[in-house]
């Protein structure tokens, strides 16, 4: 049976809040017999749409907000008129018009809080932009959620990253995830040998039959790009996709590399009362391109790597970051070495273990074909000849060593870590965790934030991500003496948090 495709009109006063919001359209939900799941869009006014209630809301749903002028929705007839709005902004009801924009029949007219009004249309399911959930069943599917194109509308800031919570700060960094102490002596003086040599143009082959050699991989599979940032923009420009599909919460550059190559993307979104933990069957079947992090960023998630393999199948492009992987002791789950799997790309990165994230520097690993395609879309001289020495560099056994041994050293400091957030009853753990990171979940976590800040630590915020809304935060594994001073400080910041009055 398919499930309804809802869409949500939102009306609301300036400054609104979130929890107004989305209690208001959770109940009208309810009391229709209607389930968030289906929701698949937001829709207001465009002079509300970046009210960070309305806004917050569609967060919190992980689905993206729409919004339309004054004058389109005035040219939708509504059933159920009022003179108020339409003295203000022109058209008879903000919610319902909202709402019947993309959709063809109302299931619940406008209902009414202190200062929101929401109504509830289901999309016709001819709609181009219909959600598609494959069949799968109601119990384990996750929100696939329509086409999201312009960028304005759609949510979560997708260019937000973690560097953002600490750039000009003298901030204990929690919010990104390379690793400290990094890069190490031995490599900056690799780095710095290269430099006799910036009048050249660069010559990767080195540098890329090395990448070749540590993963067992002919040379030609191998692609070296300017950090997994590049490669996300050359899948999104070369490679031949109807039906791209980016499965969320995660690393957020891909579908903003796909938008604004043009595509219309869909977004499965995993959720947290199953783990974030993937079932293959939540992926459309129709989907083309299929992008997905292992281990995951943010939610640390590990999926084994025998689900991964049934996303694929021919006519489909797998695409799997792998950045983290090498934070995983043994890398197992890693794809990276496999050429049986139909279609697979996999993207690597140098950044985060390395700290070279201002050198840019990581790889491709798919087909020769595949690596052709991406190459034509390069510029020449993609990769700079400090960034090759460095990516040689980091191919060498003791670096492999080196890297294994950091990987065992985080994967103790993550169970410190763990250990410690088990103490906060008001915390929640993703768990089991892989990643260098873990997400967490508590209640007024931007406020807590808040004050973690005020006492010198810098957490990364959830809300930018799809899937994710203002209560969760992903911290960084750090050594234990930093964890340490981190737990108490999360105390008294949870100990600081203002009184909320009665009622």
């Amino acid at each position: 049976m398919t499930r309804s495709a809802l869409v949500v009109g939102v009306g609301a006063r300036r400054g609104a809040p979130a929890d107004e919001v989305i209690g208001l359209i959770r109940r009208t939900l309810e009391a229709a017999g209607l389930a968030a799941e289906d929701v698949v869009e937001l829709a207001t006014l465009d002079s509300r749409a970046a009210d960070a209630g309305i806004a917050g809301a569609a967060a919190r749903l992980g689905v993206p907000l729409r919004s339309y002028t004054a004058r389109e929705l005035a040219a939708v007839v509504v059933p159920n008129p009022s003179a108020v709005p339409r003295s203000a902004v022109a058209t008879a009801s903000v919610a319902e018009a909202a709402a019947l924009m993309t959709a063809g029949e109302l299931l619940v007219p406008k209902r009414k809080s202190a200062s929101v009004t929401c109504a509830v249309a289901r999309r016709n399911p001819m709609s181009g932009t219909r959600a598609s959930t494959n069949g799968a069943r109601p119990s384990t599917m996750a929100a696939m959620l329509p086409p999201t194109k312009h960028v304005e509308n759609t949510g979560p800031d997708l260019r937000h990253h973690g560097d953002a919570e600490i750039r000009g700060l003298d901030l204990t960094d929690l919010a990104v995830n390379v690793r400290t102490g990094t890069p190490p002596d031995w490599l900056r003086e690799r780095i710095a040998a290269s430099l006799g040599d910036l009048a050249a143009y660069p010559d990767g082959r080195q540098a890329r039959a090395a990448v070749a050699a540590r993963h067992g991989l002919p040379e030609e599979r191998v692609l070296l790009t300017a950090g997994a940032a590049e490669a996300f923009v050359l899948i999104a420009r070369a490679l031949p996709a109807r039906r791209p599909v980016v499965v969320h919460p995660q690393f957020t550059e891909p579908e903003a590399a796909l938008r604004a190559a043009g595509h219309e993307v869909g977004r499965v979104l995993l959720r947290p009362e199953d783990g974030f933990r993937l079932d293959p069957a939540d992926v459309p079947e129709e989907a083309d391109l299929v992008v997905i992090g292992n281990p995951t960023n943010p939610t640390s998630v590990l999926h084994p790597a025998a689900v991964l393999e049934e996303l694929a199948r021919p006519g489909r492009t797998l695409v799997v970051d792998e950045a983290f992987m090498d934070v995983v002791p043994g890398e197992r789950e890693a794809l990276c070495a496999r050429q049986d799997v139909p279609g697979l790309v996999v993207l690597r990165s140098l950044t985060k273990t390395w700290g070279l994230a201002g050198l840019r520097i990581g790889y491709v690993l798919a087909d020769p074909a595949t690596t052709a395609l991406l190459q034509e879309a390069q510029p020449l001289w993609p990769v700079s000849s400090p960034a090759l020495a460095a990516a040689e560099a980091c191919m060498d056994p003791r670096a492999l060593v080196e890297a294994a041994d950091a990987a065992d050293r985080i994967t103790v400091d993550r169970a410190h870590l763990l250990a410690g957030l088990a103490e906060f009853g008001e915390v929640t753990v993703v768990e089991p965790a892989a990643g260098p990171f873990v997400l967490l979940r508590l209640e007024r976590a931007d406020e807590v934030r808040e004050l973690l800040r005020s006492r010198g630590f810098a957490a990364r915020r959830g809300d930018t991500f799809p899937g994710l809304g203002s209560e969760w935060l992903r911290l960084a594994v750090r050594d234990r003496v930093t964890t340490n001073r981190f737990l108490q400080a999360l105390d008294l910041a949870l100990q600081g948090l203002p009184r909320r009055a009665a009622g």
